[in-house]
């Protein structure tokens, strides 16, 4: 009933943080506090990860995990936040956020998490504490990150000073537990405990501070836990050492020596005295006075500024009365402690009159081809000063081609110092400067301009050695082809530009009748119009001379290209076109899908993509059988010949090339589409150009068969007849031994000569004999095949006779052999 009565209590105490409906229900389950069973501990360290066990709280209970899962086992804390969760699959307590024990506990130890598990059918609660440990994850740390003391150097030793102490929101030994001090030269370090454990420490001063010597000291003090590892905080401690007026002011030298000269001004600085005090602020201060003076007059001369030390002319000076003055000067700061030095003065004279220069004699322009030392001016300069102060150094600027030369007393000759270009400068200021060997020196300057008049030592220079221009053909004459430009660097005349066409020859041609250039412009004009079929490029050479005298030129190579135009159509070469014949490509029916029929060959004589030739069938008997190939002109099957494709075939193909505007030309192919000769024939009578040769087309075809029949017939014959003749001549030879008979000779080649050559076949007919061997061999070629018909309705088809045989004696037919 105790632990009863102490729920009941921290159940009110948390009324005003918790909802209404929690408070109803834990009051509906006070009656089940009753059988609570004793409390259950555990122990875990700070800043566990998440999901960290605890402890197997059903095992601990001694329940069972369905107890918990039928029990519908969850935790009830007081605080809003939940650290520990339960798994009631495996019974176990684990960690759900990160817990931080100086957070949740501050300073207090032992720190617990206290909370219930509250189960159903049957209600019970279970009690559980959970102590959280500390860890050493926290640093001594101090308020602030410097500490200032000021400390007189007066102050004795054994003075104490309070030092800030350090925090460690740890507990026990990972908490504060030591200090050091370093350097330790002038301070040691006291550490004490005030009545509730808390560690203080005090700063003690060990040997006296002296601020001329060292006027901060920095200290490092560091505080330590017990942790284990170890961990440490800094705070910075600057001492400053406060100044005692214990040092008196003294002077930087015990004598200045000062030379003036007798014109000085009034209120020139005349010296600066400087006395040092080592002490700080106003023990430091020094006031400056002047005590006393050797002349009467030197009191009024000078003033002292008290605070700089700055002595000052506060009269004229007067050489010849006066050439020193010595004064002495006092330093006393604010605690009365005083030093003095002594200013010796030494007037000196001065140079106060200026040269002067006059020019006797000066020439206004000169020709930049001037040779060196031609004399310019004649000077005169003097100086009314005497000894060093009356002696005169004469000068020019040293950048320019000119010098002073000294010809005599007080007269100078100002002479050119070197080659002159007016193209770089075509005049100059000369700045002549007369300066004196006084001290300070005067000078005087003069400038005079003079002028660089021009001679003609510059040719005209092209912008390029080489031109490239283009012109398109076709050209009207007279257009602009180019423009070429020179310069010259003179002037007048001298750089007036005259352009002129040098006579090349072109072409075996003078480059005048192709080019012209305009004298004045350099404008490159086109005489007559270009032809790029003819001339594609040439060079010629352009003078540019400008007007001196003599006159100076330079050259230039134009390069003149000539740009196509599509200014010509394709050419056919194949096939050939004639009015009289007709060429027909023979196809066989059993031609596959690409059999090549032709090919149509054309030209352009354009260039680029002027002559880039595309192949297009225009018409076609069959489109459906033929195509052209776009960019080589072959004419191929595009399907499987067939019977029912008729025998001739007309084809119109286009050939055109890629200029703008394009240009064509159209050719005719005639195709037959037979396997035999005879086939062929019995269609020819169609594939004339003109109408007119029609009836006579049969009788030529017929002749021309009946010619290769006839040839064919006598070849037959002769070959046979040879044959047997040379078979009786070995039959003889074997049975007489004899001589070698007369051989007949027969023509090697028998041809078709027709004026046409139609239908050209050759037989050659070989023999051979060896004096070794009574044999001979006879050998004939069989005539090509043709797939090329040629047709001529008009020419005459002969047949030439074979030439008659001829006997030879032995000796004619051993040289006949010989040759063969």
């Amino acid at each position: 009933m105790g632990g009863l009565c102490s729920l009941d209590a921290r159940i009110r105490d948390s009324t005003a943080r918790v909802s209404t409906w929690l408070t109803m229900l834990l009051l509906g389950f006070a009656f089940v506090m009753a059988v609570a069973h004793g409390q259950v501990r555990y122990s875990i360290p700070e800043e566990m990860n998440k999901g960290s066990v605890v402890g197997n709280i059903a095992q601990d209970l001694g329940l069972d995990v369905k107890r918990l899962k039928s029990g519908r086992a969850r935790i009830f804390t007081e605080d809003s936040r939940e650290y520990i969760g339960l798994n009631v699959d495996k019974g176990s307590l684990i960690v759900r956020e990160r817990i931080d024990r100086e957070e949740l506990c501050a300073q207090v130890s032992p720190c617990s998490l206290h909370f219930q598990i509250i189960l159903d059918n049957p209600m019970a609660l279970h009690a559980l504490d959970v102590e959280i440990l500390d860890i050493n994850d926290h640093a001594p740390a101090f308020d602030r990150k410097e500490i200032t003391i000021e400390i007189t150097e007066s102050a004795a030793t054994g003075s104490v000073f309070s030092l800030d102490g350090a925090h460690d929101p740890d507990v026990g030994l990972n908490t504060l537990q030591k200090y050091t001090l370093n350097p330790t030269d002038h301070f040691i370090l006291k550490e004490l405990s005030r009545s509730d454990g808390i560690k203080y420490v005090e700063m003690v001063l060990k040997t006296p501070l002296d601020r001329e010597e060292q006027e901060e000291h920095h200290l490092i003090l560091t505080a330590f836990d017990g942790g284990t590892p170890q961990k440490s905080g800094t705070v910075k401690i600057t001492v400053t050492v406060l100044d005692v007026n214990d040092n008196s002011p003294v002077f930087s030298q015990p004598i200045y020596r000062v030379s003036l000269s007798e014109n000085i001004p009034k209120d020139s600085l005349v010296v600066t005295v400087s006395a040092t005090d080592k002490d700080k602020g106003s023990n430091g201060d020094v006031i400056y006075t002047l005590s006393q003076s050797s002349g009467k007059e030197a009191g009024g001369l000078f003033i002292i500024n008290s605070v700089t030390g700055e002595i000052k002319v506060n009269g004229s000076f007067d050489f010849e009365k006066s050439k020193q003055y010595e004064l002495n000067v006092k330093a006393m700061d604010k605690g009365g402690q005083t030093d003095t030095c002594k200013i010796l003065i030494e007037i000196f004279d001065v140079n106060d009159n200026f040269p002067v220069i006059s020019v006797i004699s000066f020439s206004n322009a000169i020709p930049e081809d001037s040779a060196p030392e031609t004399v310019i001016a004649i000077l005169n300069i003097k100086d009314l000063d005497s000894g060093k102060n009356g002696q005169i150094k004469c000068s020019v600027n040293s950048d320019l081609p000119f010098r002073i030369k000294a010809t005599s007393s007080n007269f100078y000759s100002l002479i050119t110092g070197r080659i002159l270009d007016r193209e770089m400068f075509s005049e100059y200021n000369i700045t002549i400067t007369a300066t004196d060997e006084g001290s300070p020196p005067l000078s005087t300057n003069q400038t005079r301009r003079l002028k660089i008049s021009d001679v003609n030592d510059n040719a005209p220079v092209f912008q390029r050695h080489s031109y490239t221009a283009y012109v398109m053909e076709n050209n009207s004459p007279g257009v602009s082809v180019f423009a070429v430009t020179a310069t010259d660097r003179d002037s007048g005349n001298n750089a007036r530009i005259s352009y002129f066409l040098e006579d090349l020859s072109v072409n075996g041609v003078s480059a005048s009748s192709y080019i012209s250039v305009n004298a004045e412009s350099g404008e490159i004009l086109a005489v007559r119009a270009f032809d790029f079929e003819q001339t594609k490029e040439f060079n010629i050479r352009v003078k540019a001379q400008d007007g001196g005298n003599p006159p100076l030129s330079s050259n230039a190579s134009v390069k003149i290209i000539i740009q196509d135009q599509n200014d010509n159509a394709p050419q056919i070469l194949y096939p050939v076109q004639t009015g009289g014949s007709v060429v027909a490509e023979m196809v066989p029916r059993s031609a596959d899908v690409g059999y090549l029929v032709t090919k149509v060959v054309a030209v352009d004589v354009d260039s680029g993509q002027n002559a880039w030739l595309s192949y297009k069938l225009h018409k076609a008997t069959d489109r459906a059988l033929f195509e052209v190939g776009l960019q080589n002109g072959e004419i191929r099957t595009v399907r499987q010949v067939t019977d029912k494709d008729a025998v001739k075939q007309k084809l119109t193909v286009v050939v055109e090339d890629n200029g703008q505007p394009s240009r064509s030309a159209t050719v005719n192919v005639n195709v037959a589409v037979a396997d035999t000769f005879p086939e062929v024939l019995s269609e020819f009578t169609d594939f004339t150009h003109d109408k007119e040769y029609n009836d006579n087309l049969t009788f030529y075809l017929v002749l021309a068969l009946a010619v290769v029949s006839f040839l064919f017939i006598v070849s037959i014959i002769t070959i046979l007849s040879v044959k047997c003749y040379r078979w009786r001549r070995e039959r003889m030879f074997y049975k007489s031994g004899a001589n070698l008979p007369v051989i007949p000779y027969y023509p090697p080649l028998y041809a078709d000569v027709g004026g046409t050559g139609t239908l050209q076949h050759m037989y050659n007919y070989e023999g051979y004999r060896t004096t070794d061997s009574r044999k001979s061999d006879v050998k004939y070629a069989r005539p090509p095949a043709e797939s090329i018909i040629s047709l001529d309705s008009s020419g005459t088809q002969t047949l030439a006779h074979a030439q008659g045989m001829k006997s030879y004696d032995d000796s004619d037919q051993v040289r006949i052999l010989k040759s063969l």
